[in-house]
């Protein structure tokens, strides 16, 4: 094991009540076009670490990019931790492992030449620019390579790699003042093949984003709205996932108030569920950044809080069991609670079964953002088709949904069985973004659900 005995070596006789330390390498492919050109072609390579303390409940976190610091850094952290410590270090039970975790890979985007890469994304930006009426496109590729060696004074020593694909490619139409855009995002875990076969949807996006310029926007107001399965999995993320965060509700006197366990947020078809060991998706790992296992966690069962997402701090804290949701973008930052794969759970609805006697609702598909603060929420759209006597029929603007998640979810009356997972974004927090994640969802349907124009 590569790093084994550098790491329990400078973890002998640390001096806090506990010390861990990770080392990371990375590879990294990356090009970015804008308009017509390509902008950006890079491959990077980065080799570096951290060690994180902990003295009376006080933290000390160091970082450093020559495995000749290590020792020095170990004594800086800890000497950090002692000088905050107060009171008790709590930290959630967490068996030692000792494993070796090779890649989930399909096709290894690593064996692709950088050539052959750019050739590919060429060939989409001509594609878009094929498309009469586009005036400007955005594309992005990106892989990432990245191999983790952790060691606890608990007696973990745990090796992983992961490797991530992602891809955005966004086609912009004008008409004088008025911008319409239409696009999509994907990505994988150690599938390049993903990248492949495109044509079609990236040629649909750019019809689509001229087409808009002619489209009708919406007037504001209250209507059912039917959700596809990627946005109502950003919703199920954005919108419910950051309030099952662990740090978040212990550091927030208001979200322990509304995110009390046994809360009931609507009826028996809401089921959400967040976690790591659903294999095979960009939020899946074995272990967390702090060593413990990957869980599958129920957040709601049946309309009820049943579970929140923890690390090993925040378990303890709160006198729950770790979920292994501890992570970190890189090196240079600590691990904190963090999403993996989160979900709505199916149900036993049809498409057609949630369209039925929908006589003037929205259908929207896609995103392109959103926000929220607490209960409350706004996410944008990508497409949206007006909803007729139960069909889906013509283009529309895109619109923006807006409102309460705990009304919102009560207004949540249909969830169907065909679930689908987004792993095209990353997710933000604490100034680590993006994160690699997965959100999805079947089809769902909610009434009384406030649009706007995009």
């Amino acid at each position: 094991m590569k790093y084994r005995d550098l790491i329990e070596n400078a973890l002998n006789g640390h001096g806090a009540d506990y010390c861990e330390i990770r080392i990371e390498e990375t590879d990294n492919s990356r090009l970015t076009y804008r308009g017509k050109a390509l902008d950006t072609i890079a491959q990077t390579s980065g080799l570096g670490g951290n060690v994180r303390a902990a003295t009376k409940g006080g933290w000390g976190f160091a970082s450093f990019n020559s495995l000749e610091e290590l020792n020095s850094k170990v004594a800086d952290a800890v000497a950090q931790s002692k000088a905050v410590g107060g009171s008790t270090t709590e930290l959630g039970e967490a068996e030692a492992h000792v494993d070796v975790v090779p890649a989930y890979i399909v096709e290894d985007p690593t064996e692709i030449s950088l050539d052959e890469k750019k050739r590919q994304m060429d060939h989409y930006n001509d594609l878009v620019w094929s498309v009469d009426g586009i005036n400007s496109a955005d594309i992005i590729y990106g892989d990432t390579s990245r191999k983790t060696f952790f060691g606890s004074s608990d007696g973990s020593y745990i090796e992983q790699q992961q490797i991530h694909v992602i891809s955005r490619i966004s086609a912009q139409a004008r008409n004088g003042g008025d911008v319409q855009q239409a696009g999509f995002s994907l990505g994988s875990q150690g599938d390049y093949g993903l990248i492949r076969d495109l044509d079609d949807q990236v040629i649909d996006a750019a019809k689509r984003a001229v087409a808009l310029l002619d489209a009708k926007a919406l007037d504001g107001g209250e209507r059912t709205v039917i959700l596809d399965p990627v946005l109502a999995g950003v919703f199920v993320h954005e919108a419910f996932g950051h309030l099952s965060e662990g740090d978040n509700v212990y550091e927030n006197d208001k979200l322990k108030e509304i995110m009390y366990m046994g809360r009931k947020f609507g009826g028996k078809h809401l089921n959400f569920t967040d976690g790591a060991s659903i294999p095979a998706l960009r939020g899946s790992f074995k272990y967390d950044d702090e060593g413990t296992p990957a869980t599958r966690t129920a957040l709601v069962r049946e309309g009820e809080l049943v579970g929140r997402l923890h690390s090993r701090e925040t378990a303890a804290k709160l006198g729950e069991k770790p979920t292994g949701n501890a992570r970190a973008i890189g090196y240079n930052f600590p691990p904190i609670v963090r999403m993996t794969n989160t979900i709505i759970e199916p149900g036993e609805a049809t498409l057609d079964d949630l369209l039925a006697g929908v006589d003037d609702g929205v259908y929207v598909r896609n995103w392109y953002g959103g926000m929220t603060q607490h209960e409350m929420f706004t996410f944008s759209s990508g497409e949206a088709y007006m909803i007729r006597n139960g069909e889906i029929q013509e283009a529309v603007r895109p619109v923006m949904l807006t409102g309460n998640l705990f009304e919102t979810l009560e207004n949540l009356d249909g969830v169907g069985n065909d679930l689908d997972m987004n792993q095209g974004g990353g997710c933000g927090k604490g100034g680590q973004s993006p994160l690699p994640v997965s959100n999805g969802s079947p089809h769902i349907r909610i009434q009384n659900c406030l649009i706007s124009g995009a």
